[in-house]
């Protein structure tokens, strides 16, 4: 049912924990299941400079929150926010259709982590050509 990789990533989940005082901090839960995941991240020259997590869930929703921590770590803020959750279940080696709201959960709670970063630091924000 599930990958090594994701097994891995569930017995030996990486980035686990808190950041005090933060630079950014999201908690986001699923309408799914009800698993719950926070992330927390300290952003330093427009990158992710540490990331930390929390999740309340099952093995799929603990890796896909190790799988995207590690993915972004020392990324800039741009390419963190282009993380999807197709992304994250692929780096999983995929993940069975009843568990997508995971990797689903996981891409969210970045991204709005990273939102609360640009709410605290509006000047952070890069201007996008597009708009």
């Amino acid at each position: 049912m599930y990958s090594e990789i994701l097994i891995e990533h569930f017995q030996n989940p990486r980035n686990v924990g808190t950041i005090e005082n933060p630079d950014g901090y999201a908690k986001v839960d699923s309408p799914v299941c009800g698993d719950l995941m926070e992330i927390y991240i300290k952003v330093h020259d427009g990158k992710i400079q540490d990331i930390k997590y929390r999740t309340f869930g099952c093995a799929a929703a603990i890796a896909s929150s190790s799988m995207a921590t590690e993915m972004v770590k020392g990324q800039p803020l741009e390419v963190a926010e282009e993380l999807t959750d197709q992304v994250v279940a692929e780096k999983l080696g995929g993940l069975p259709e009843a568990k997508i709201h995971c990797s689903v959960l996981a891409a969210s709670a970045l991204h709005a982590a990273i939102q609360d970063y640009y709410q605290k630091h509006p000047e952070a924000r890069p201007v996008r050509a597009d708009g």
